[in-house]
């Protein structure tokens, strides 16, 4: 039994909802311009808005140790990184602003807790290795998450996504190589790094969301184009790339069930934490009211710079008019 596009709202004409479904059903592109449901606009909106957010938060956890790296090549390393998530925060903001929304309402949104960003962000930082682990875990995840969405059904995001995922692969690089480095170290590194992967493991498999069963906006998402794998799927791949990879550097992950099973051709693994992802999505993790804070501290001290930029651009118009 397939899942129906699209239950039509009285005000929507069948007609336009047909050619909708029709371009959906193509595997075609919706763009802004576009005719598109009312529920359809809504989640896009949602999700890219996370997705926005999630970026922006992201920043912080890593950014506290651009001061503290341990060289001048690992501050400008991290330094840049950091700076590549603002731009994609801003890609990703500028997306959501084809769907009828603006940035300072999604600022808002997040800051007054109607809108999320991925639970990842509300664990903290405590060790330089951290910065390796997030750019080979979670970067890592991101990377599994995010290049199906460049065949996303809504054209601005897709398009978005071809140069995140570009320059997160690269993050994902570099967070390995840090972790190598370390490994080849003293025992004293080498804890360090197994200390922080057996930290950031279980939070990275939540990043794909609850099980398939579990999730609320899955299957319609699916339905629509705008997701094209589930999130147990995701999942999976994830394990099955980590783990050869873990081997490599000569870390172990603190799963006793983790093991290849012939028989399925992927590694089995054991469940999550769910209590745990649920009650960090309801602003209950380590870091929650901490990352939230900072980014209304941020958006307050920048109110002079957008109202002297509104300023600027009505003197311009005035001028032009």
């Amino acid at each position: 039994m397939t899942t129906p596009l699209h239950d039509t709202a009285p005000s929507e004409e069948p007609a336009q909802t047909e050619e909708f479904e029709a371009i959906i059903a193509r595997n075609d592109r919706i763009e802004p311009r576009d005719w598109m449901p009312a529920a359809y606009r809504k989640t896009l909106i949602r999700q890219i808005a996370q997705h926005a957010h999630s970026e922006i938060i992201g920043m912080q956890p890593e950014g506290a140790w651009i001061t503290r790296a341990p060289s001048l090549r690992r501050k400008a390393i991290l330094l840049a990184k950091v700076q590549d998530e603002a731009g994609h925060g801003l890609y990703l903001y500028s997306a959501t602003e084809t769907l009828g929304t603006s940035r300072d309402d999604l600022t808002r949104m997040l800051i007054m807790g109607r809108q999320k960003y991925s639970s990842i962000f509300n664990y903290p930082t405590p060790s330089y290795a951290d910065v390796g682990t997030i750019g080979w875990l979670v970067d890592g995840a991101a990377i599994c998450n995010q290049v199906p969405l460049c065949r996303t059904s809504y054209g601005p995001y897709g398009r978005a996504m071809i140069r995140i995922c570009k320059e997160e692969s690269f993050h994902q690089r570099q967070g390995y190589e840090l972790l190598a480095t370390m490994m080849r170290g003293t025992a004293e590194q080498q804890a360090m790094v197994q200390e922080s992967v057996n930290r950031f493991w279980w939070p990275a498999l939540m990043m794909f969301g609850p099980p398939d069963g579990d999730s609320p906006n899955t299957a319609q998402s699916m339905a629509w184009g705008i997701k094209r794998d589930t999130n147990d799927a995701l999942r999976q791949k994830f394990v099955d790339m980590s783990v050869p990879q873990a081997e490599a550097l000569g870390v172990t992950f603190p799963d006793p069930d983790l093991r290849w099973n012939a028989d399925r051709d992927h590694y089995d693994f054991g469940e999550p934490d769910w209590e745990e992802f649920w009650s960090v999505v309801k602003g209950n993790g380590p870091c929650n009211q901490q990352r939230i804070e900072h980014r209304k501290r941020a958006y307050d001290d920048g109110a002079w710079v957008r109202e002297a930029a509104t300023a600027h651009a009505a003197k311009v118009r005035e001028r032009a008019g």
